[in-house]
């Protein structure tokens, strides 16, 4: 093998490399959404989760854990939106400030968001919905 071929060798290496790099920076620098349902929730609950028009819809069950990504550099028109609901008629939304690394949302067992000490919640990054 000639010099030429283990310099070009050696250069794809540091390009794939600084490519990964990048890649796993851009996934670590995202703001994550974490919504929490405690334990000892009583009924299953439905959410959707609007990130800017992309919807995410699911149901939780005590105990699970849902979420999604923000956007690393937001514009003034991003959003992000949680409505959940049970069958009992419950039926909340708020509005998310997404902030890094992750804004924890947590719904406590009668599906309204846990503001006990200790629960984790960023009071600070969410709004009730108009």
């Amino acid at each position: 093998m000639s010099a030429s071929e283990k310099r070009s060798r050696h250069i794809g290496r540091w390009i794939g490399l600084l490519l990964i790099g990048a890649v796993a920076c851009w996934y670590v620098a995202i703001p994550r959404v974490v919504v929490f349902y405690s334990k000892d929730g009583t009924k299953k609950i439905s959410y959707v989760l609007n990130t800017q028009h992309v919807i995410v819809r699911g149901e939780l069950l005590p105990g699970e854990t849902a979420g999604d990504v923000g956007h690393i550099f937001p514009s003034d028109e991003f959003f992000m939106r949680l409505d959940w609901w049970n069958a009992k008629g419950l039926n909340r939304c708020v509005m998310i400030v997404p902030q890094w690394p992750t804004t924890e949302i947590h719904i406590d067992r009668n599906g309204e968001i846990d503001s006990s000490e200790g629960s984790g919640p960023d009071r600070d990054r969410l709004k009730v919905c108009k």
